[in-house]
């Protein structure tokens, strides 16, 4: 029998919890640096800002392409192994970037770091699963939900410490001692997996259509290939992406394994979870645009707009670790009908800025709530409920997948509709108050869950 399929321990190994949290707050924590690192990363190597741009999108590519093999790997040959290769991969392309002799070498160190992080949230989230009793499932995914929140209080301060005392390396330098710790904290308390000796063949198409389909996904979205080559081919990625999804369906229903098992998406209320979590990146990836508010409407200097989403961030760390807290108690959906309905309201009242500074700070308040509620522990709950053992850890990739194409669309949507609307604050203003009705309309789907998902459901093993 597999760990996988295994009744949880009420109390899992002590060091099982700090090896996961630690794990995802190192992957977590390089986003919220990469930003104060880039003038120092352009003046090192002569960049220009659409190159600069490359930094996000590398990672973001590489890591969105291997979450679902990853994924799939983990459930084909355990967790254990995924999880501490995919720490060593993020440790290696931190020490790469860091002793990068050119911008191209940078690069390269991102696209390790990405293919790493790909594989630590979801395998994070899967062993939760695993070994943790269903009654402390919510509280687990609440706090690794909550690292994130972290990351971004810490982040940016500590990047800014590092790059002071020391130098923009040590930005990256720095998670090679995380990574050890983490992995010799896993070493000794992640639960082993037997698994038979045969297993069925690798979806080799499986993982080529699916690596091609996600790349022009992300390529159409960010548009970063339109910057760099000055061609329009925004278009062509994102048919592209289209294209290819009828054969990936097709080879993905006739494969012994498939990478993305479509039983997972037949179930109904995983397929609303995959929505909401969409949904919920959507939400969480319009926070980005909210210091272009603090800056045309009230003034605030570019270089002190980190300051002002203080209050999201710190409320988004309380409305994460509250509904882990509350999520056996309440349901996932009665605090995912919250969440959404903090963010719609948070989002609309900082489109309206007559009130002033300290209204913009206020409405940020239930922005970060609603953020921390729903890419919280409450859709990866539910995914562990519905998903069956064997196939937890694809689910639970899925949801990276989603959260990920919903936070870049969130960033391409905004921005479009604030130029099409005539650029600055009455832009963002019917911007904004779009990302609000869009968050409203996640409500009759948040219906659509069962009542008590991610709680009542979650004391009984998934069928």
């Amino acid at each position: 029998m597999s760990t996988a399929e295994r009744t949880p321990d009420a109390k899992p190994p002590r060091r099982l919890m700090p090896a996961l949290f630690i794990g995802v707050f190192m992957a977590a924590l390089d986003t919220a640096v990469i930003a104060p690192a880039i003038p120092a990363l352009r003046e090192a190597f002569g960049i220009d800002h659409r190159e600069a741009a490359l930094l996000m999108v590398v990672f973001i590519l590489c890591s969105l392409c291997s979450t679902a093999l990853l994924a799939n790997l983990g459930d084909r040959h355990g967790r254990r192994p995924v999880y501490l290769g995919s720490v060593a991969c993020f440790a290696g392309g931190s020490l790469i970037i860091a002793l990068s002799p050119s911008f191209w070498m940078v690069l390269l160190g991102r696209a390790v770091q990405g293919i790493g992080a790909g594989g630590i949230t979801p395998t994070a989230s899967a062993l939760v699963g695993d070994a943790v009793a269903a009654e402390q499932r919510g509280r687990a995914l609440g706090l690794i939900g909550a690292t994130y929140g972290m990351a971004f209080v810490f982040g940016p301060p500590l990047a800014a410490l590092l790059m002071l005392a020391f130098s923009w390396h040590w930005i990256f330098l720095i998670n090679l001692p995380i990574a050890a710790l983490v992995l010799g904290l896993s070493a000794s308390s992640l639960p082993r997996q037997s698994r038979a000796a045969a297993l069925p063949p690798l979806d080799r198409a499986g993982i080529l259509l699916a690596l091609l389909l996600l790349s022009c996904l992300v390529l159409g979205i960010t548009r970063v290939a339109d910057d760099l080559l000055g061609q329009r081919l925004w278009p062509g990625f994102l048919l592209a992406a289209a294209l290819l999804l009828p054969p990936l369906l097709r080879v993905e229903r006739r494969a012994a394994a498939p990478m993305i098992p479509l039983p997972l998406l037949a179930n109904r209320q995983l397929a609303l979870t995959y929505l909401l979590t969409a949904a919920a990146g959507f939400g969480m990836g319009s926070v980005i645009f909210l210091t272009s508010i603090a800056q045309l409407a009230y003034g605030i200097a570019p270089q002190h707009g980190g300051f002002v989403l203080l209050p999201l961030v710190l409320s988004s760390m309380l409305g994460s670790m509250g509904a882990g807290r509350l999520l056996n108690r309440l349901g996932a959906r009665t605090l995912l009908l919250a969440g959404f309905g903090a963010l719609a309201l948070g989002y609309a009242a900082s489109a309206f800025t007559a009130a002033g500074l300290w209204f913009f700070l206020l409405a940020s308040v239930p922005v970060g709530l609603g953020v921390g509620i729903v890419v919280g522990g409450a859709l990866r709950s539910i995914a562990i409920d519905e998903a069956p053992p064997m196939q937890r850890g694809a689910a639970q990739g899925m949801i990276n997948i989603s959260t990920s194409v919903g936070t870049l669309l969130s960033a391409a949507v905004v921005s479009a509709v604030a130029d099409f609307s005539g650029g600055g604050m009455r832009g963002f203003g019917i911007a904004y108050l779009g990302v609000a009705a869009t968050m409203l309309l996640m409500l009759p789907a948040v219906l659509g869950l069962r009542q008590g998902s991610g709680a009542q459901l979650s004391a009984e093993p998934a069928a």
